[in-house]
């Protein structure tokens, strides 16, 4: 005997009763859950205690409206990727625009259309899938990574980059200078590759972590924007110091990350290489330098160090 599939959640936030009934049968209809909010105050409420798998918006509702109810949503960290798509018998572009820059997927005008809603609802719950899956492959994969839309605004990170601005209050807006800089490497101008005129890398100072290069990586959405940061690299092990061990130039790189108390893993996030890559480098460095473990190359690095600014 299978289980049941869980059913998708679907909130509908509307103040007119027979929306919600024609859209909760609807819905359960199609194998969904429905949940009813009557007011955008309501929708917060329900949508913060139970996250839905998407929503179902009224534009013109009593109190606060559509838009500023999906902004409120768009800023809680649990409702942030929850897909939105707005209801209303408004079809001018200027509340379009208004719906799609408060944050909303879609835009669909009264009367509804319902079977042409739900296979909208359905092709947005599967994009949504699809990017959850991404982003936790991503998180996964221990990368520096963080999305941002057109306009600077922070979508979501991967735990190693919120590590890294833990310390700057987990700012939700690029500072101004980034911003212009994304502007021109998402602008009219750009092209694959880099564009006249735009650079795929600029310098940023966080608290937690020193100079960080905020790299472009590409674009994974209608308007959404993957960068990589990569803490700066420090000054380079004097080449001349270490000479007499023989070591190689991606070896003096990977020791100058280990004597700063960097983990093999996070050095071979700053250097593009594998944790494995940086694995093998070591056991060779080990064996150069005649040591055993990290802690006594780290001690050694700093002993020469010390000798030659001495």
């Amino acid at each position: 005997m299978h289980e049941p599939s869980l059913r998708e959640m679907v909130l509908v936030v509307d103040d007119a009763a027979e929306t919600l009934t024609l859209l909760t049968d609807a819905l359960d209809e199609a194998g969904m859950t429905a949940m009813v909010a009557l007011d955008g105050t309501s929708a917060l409420r329900v949508a913060k205690r139970l996250p839905p798998d998407l929503i179902l918006l009224d534009a013109v509702m009593p109190g606060i409206d559509g838009f500023e109810t999906c902004r409120r949503l768009k800023a809680e960290p649990s409702l942030g990727d929850v897909p939105v798509i707005f209801m209303t018998g408004l079809s001018e572009t200027e509340h379009i625009v208004r719906g799609l820059e408060a944050g909303g997927v879609d835009y669909v005008t009264k009367p509804l259309a319902v079977e042409e809603l739900v296979a909208r609802i359905r092709v947005h719950l599967a994009t949504a899938r699809t990017a959850r899956s991404a982003r936790a492959a991503l998180d996964a994969s221990g990368r520096h990574l963080m999305a941002v839309d057109g306009a600077g605004r922070v979508l979501w990170l991967t735990p190693r980059a919120q590590a890294l601005v833990s310390a700057d209050g987990a700012a939700r807006v690029l500072p101004e200078d980034l911003r212009d800089w994304l502007a021109t490497a998402i602008g009219p101008q750009a092209v694959a590759g880099l564009a006249d005129g735009r650079r795929d890398a600029v310098s940023l100072s966080l608290a937690a972590a020193g100079p960080v290069t905020v790299c472009w990586v590409g674009r994974i959405g209608a308007d959404e924007f993957l960068l990589r940061l990569m803490p700066e690299e420090p000054d380079d092990l004097p080449p001349d110091l270490f000479q007499p061990y023989r070591l190689t130039g991606r070896e003096l790189q990977v020791l100058g990350w280990i004597a700063k108390g960097k983990s093999n893993r996070d050095a071979a996030e700053i250097l593009g290489l594998s944790t494995r890559t940086v694995d093998k480098h070591l056991e060779g460095i080990y064996a150069k330098l005649g040591v055993e473990n990290r802690t006594a190359a780290a001690a050694l690095v700093l002993t020469l160090l010390g000798r030659a600014a001495g």
